[in-house]
């Protein structure tokens, strides 16, 4: 029995230190560091001194014409698509010239009859002067052959007039572009009859380009010509370009009860006629300011800051901030940060202060400090 009772005491035993070594290495495990967590950097970007007021608008021709023909037809052919680049006076539509062609020989006719009345009528004067020089007619009667001529002369310019009047409607059944620029719409069709002045196509003008916004009642006084703005097209954003506000309409829509305000776009590289484009307009604030997305912003105690990370040892630091403004880009800031600084763009609530990260861009590539 002594036997088994110590093998039992062994086998115990044996049990506990298996046991021991199981907790010592799962302690040993749970111990080890954790590693870096990726964070999304990125450095303040420089606000420019733009104002807080935004507009969206609309990219124009400055000039645009709505383009149509001078007399009434039926359009035989459209020469021009939507796009289209065209010079000045090139052709883009024309219209059926049958009946207009018909109206000037006519007219020519109209022309020869009234020509060969006043030949008979000088004649007639040019006799009748002739016989009262020898006295076998009265001066009455050399009198109204003259009336006469003077009115056959009349009959002649007045279908000289009708004439040239009817050349010109016959050459208007082609409808030409009047500068260089781009067909932006096309407003008739080959086969549809049309009248005189009805739009046919709008051209918009190479050279200038605007962009056109709407400015709300109560802000319209704070805008007035010459007034200078940064454009940044909606599809090119980060690349702004130069402007200058050049007109401010007088009146007020009567629907929307907004102001229209023209501002041209100057610099290489302007954006496409019809994209949407963002209007900020320049301001004297001053000291430098720096743009950083709204995500980047942690509240400590009710007040903003920032994790402001060193490039030598990567730890995380609450760095206070102080907020100018809210834009629809991000968040304006008065200081507590520099543009040569990285901060941390994202997750900003789940960091600790001196807890060391791995930075990534928005690609979620490795970022270099």
């Amino acid at each position: 029995m002594s036997n088994q009772a110590h093998t039992i005491r062994l086998t115990a035993l044996a049990a506990l230190v298996l046991s021991a070594a199981a907790v010592s290495g799962c302690s040993t495990h749970a111990a080890a560091p954790e590693a870096p967590r990726s964070a999304l950097v990125a450095h303040p970007q420089p606000a420019d001194g733009i104002n807080a007021e935004v507009y969206s608008g609309d990219v124009h021709a400055r000039y645009e014409s709505q383009l149509g023909f001078r007399v009434t037809g039926k359009i035989k052919q459209r020469l021009v698509d939507v796009g289209a680049h065209v010079g000045a006076g090139q052709a883009l539509a024309e219209l059926d010239p049958m009946d207009l062609k018909l109206q000037a020989a006519s007219a020519q006719a109209t022309l020869t009859a009234a020509r060969a009345s006043r030949d008979l009528a000088q004649s007639e004067f040019n006799r009748y002067q002739a016989l009262l020089e020898k006295h076998f007619v009265s001066q009455t009667q050399v009198d109204t052959q003259a009336n006469a001529l003077k009115a056959a002369q009349a009959q002649v310019q007045q279908a000289e007039a009708a004439l040239a009047v009817a050349t010109n409607q016959a050459e208007y059944t082609v409808l030409r572009a009047d500068h260089e620029g781009v067909i932006t719409t096309i407003h008739a069709e080959t086969g549809q009859v049309v009248s005189a002045g009805q739009p046919i196509a709008t051209l918009a003008r190479d050279g200038e380009i605007e962009v056109e916004i709407d400015v709300p009642e109560n802000r319209i006084a704070n805008f007035a010509p010459g007034q200078p703005a940064i454009i940044e097209s909606w599809a090119d954003a980060g690349h702004r370009l130069a402007g200058k506000l050049r007109e401010v309409s007088p009146e007020a829509d009567r629907t929307t009860r907004t102001y229209r305000v023209r501002v041209t776009v100057s610099g290489d590289s302007p954006p496409k006629l019809g994209q949407t484009a963002r209007v900020y307009f320049a301001s004297a604030a001053p000291g430098e300011q720096q743009l950083v997305p709204l995500s980047a912003l942690y509240d400590q105690s009710g007040k903003p800051a920032v994790w402001v990370v060193d490039p030598k040892t990567r730890q995380v630091h609450l760095a206070p901030v102080a907020v100018a403004a809210y834009r629809e880009q991000g968040v304006l800031l008065a200081g507590g940060v520099e543009t040569k600084q990285w901060i941390v763009t994202a997750g900003v609530h789940k960091l600790r202060d001196g807890e060391p990260i791995t930075p990534v861009d928005a690609l979620n590539r490795p970022v270099a400090l």
